[in-house]
C-alpha cells in the first residue's frame, strides 16, 4: 500500500505558501483606502461565483434542494451578513430538503 503522507505534505505546503509569503513580506506595508475596500468584497464575490455555479451544475431532480439553500443562505446573510452562518444555514436547508422530499 503506497503511503499518503508525502501527497498531503505537499499539498499542505503548495497551498499554504500563498498565504505566507504575502502575510510575511506585507505585515508592515499600508494599503490605500481604495485597494483595501476592493479586497472587502473579494469573499463575497468569490461566494457569489460558488452559488451561480453550483445553480447551473444542480442536476434536474436538485432543483428545490439548490434553490432552498440559496434561498436561506441568502436570507441569513441578509440578516446577519455572517457569510460563514449563511453559507451553514444553506447547507443545513439542502440537507433537509434532500432527505425529507428526495
Amino acid at each position: 500500500m503506497k503511503s499518503y503522507l508525502p501527497l498531503i505534505i505537499g499539498m499542505t505546503l503548495v497551498t499554504y505558501i500563498p498565504r505566507l509569503v504575502p502575510l510575511t513580506f506585507l505585515t508592515k506595508k499600508t494599503i490605500g483606502p481604495k485597494t483595501k475596500q476592493f479586497l472587502l468584497y473579494i469573499p463575497y464575490t468569490s461566494l457569489s461565483i460558488l452559488i451561480v455555479r453550483g445553480i447551473i451544475t444542480a442536476p434536474q431532480d436538485m432543483k428545490l434542494a439548490t434553490a432552498v439553500g440559496i434561498g436561506t443562505a441568502g436570507l441569513i446573510s441578509y440578516i446577519n451578513g455572517n457569510m460563514v452562518l449563511s453559507v451553514f444555514a444553506g447547507i443545513i436547508g439542502s440537507y433537509l430538503i434532500i432527505n425529507i422530499f428526495i
